[in-house]
């Protein structure tokens, strides 16, 4: 998997503008390339430890990339005090649909973000190349 570097940074800074806060929103780009993140609001009740993404903004991504606009590769969110692996929240609450995420942690002195992919079974561990910018 590919990332663009400005994708990253943009994870990176919503993460901390959300802390102490959950972040999330989409991974948008091509095939196994992301080229940027679309920031979304998280409307879960309980912010600090869980997020749901706006349905409205997943929604326009969707008619978007049919309309030949990116394409949703997948989706993120923040772990504020927690470690960049999948939660057991996140893994039952997870559509095991192939889709990609990106899950930050580490807050905004030390962060870190890792990729999966939301296979049948369980979330895959993925590596990818950071493109510079």
């Amino acid at each position: 998997m590919v990332v663009d570097a400005k994708a990253t940074q943009a994870l990176l800074a919503h993460a901390a503008q959300a802390h102490p806060h959950e972040c999330c929103g989409l991974l948008l780009g091509e095939g196994e390339t992301i080229t940027h993140v679309q920031p979304t609001a998280n409307i879960h009740p309980e912010p600090e430890t869980y997020f749901e993404i706006d349905p409205a903004a997943l929604i326009a991504a969707h008619k978007a990339e049919r309309a030949g606009g990116p394409q949703v590769i997948g989706y993120y969110h923040s772990h504020p005090s927690g470690d960049p692996v999948p939660s057991s929240t996140d893994r039952a609450q997870a559509a095991h649909d192939g889709k990609v995420w990106a899950i930050v942690a580490g807050g905004p002195e030390n962060p870190q973000v890792r990729f999966f992919r939301d296979g049948e079974e369980r979330f895959e561990p993925l590596s990818y190349e950071r493109l510079p910018r």
